[in-house]
């Protein structure tokens, strides 16, 4: 299945309608059913005593499954969180990025279903683990 947006297509569209995370993720690597996404940590992403907080681990789990949908299904911004469950198992790394890779495990016309693992750069052992779904807008 060919994509329906690129990574620098992926991004310059999340920039567009999505400004509010701009310079806070990158994408790392895209496919099909794949996307590897970086948080950018900064102070801003930290709680008190240093850690990444809860809500930027959530952040980066449900802007990696929303662009992951949108590289599928392209340019379709009002493709919404509908679900999410996660799991946080152990403190991140200090003073690294985060990473979160998305899986793409269905995708329908009206939703889609992905669970992503969130792992401290150059950790193996994840921190995090979501499982997601999306609401499709239906075709017009």
């Amino acid at each position: 299945m060919a994509l329906a947006l690129n990574a620098e297509e992926l991004e310059a569209f999340l920039d567009e309608v999505f400004p509010q995370v701009r310079g806070d993720f990158a994408v790392d690597q895209l496919a099909p059913e794949r996307l590897v996404m970086r948080l950018k940590v900064a102070e801003r992403h930290l709680r008190p005593g240093g850690t990444i907080s809860g809500p930027s681990m959530f952040g980066l789990a449900d802007c990696a499954v929303y662009a992951l949908v949108l590289a599928n299904i392209g340019r379709e911004a009002l493709t919404v969180t509908t679900s999410c469950s996660i799991d946080f198992m152990r403190k991140p790394a200090a003073g690294v990025d985060l990473l979160a890779e998305a899986r793409l495990l269905k995708l329908g016309r009206v939703l889609a279903v992905a669970d992503v693992m969130l792992r401290s750069e150059g950790q193996e052992a994840p921190v995090a683990r979501a499982s997601l779904t999306y609401s499709i807008p239906p075709q017009r």
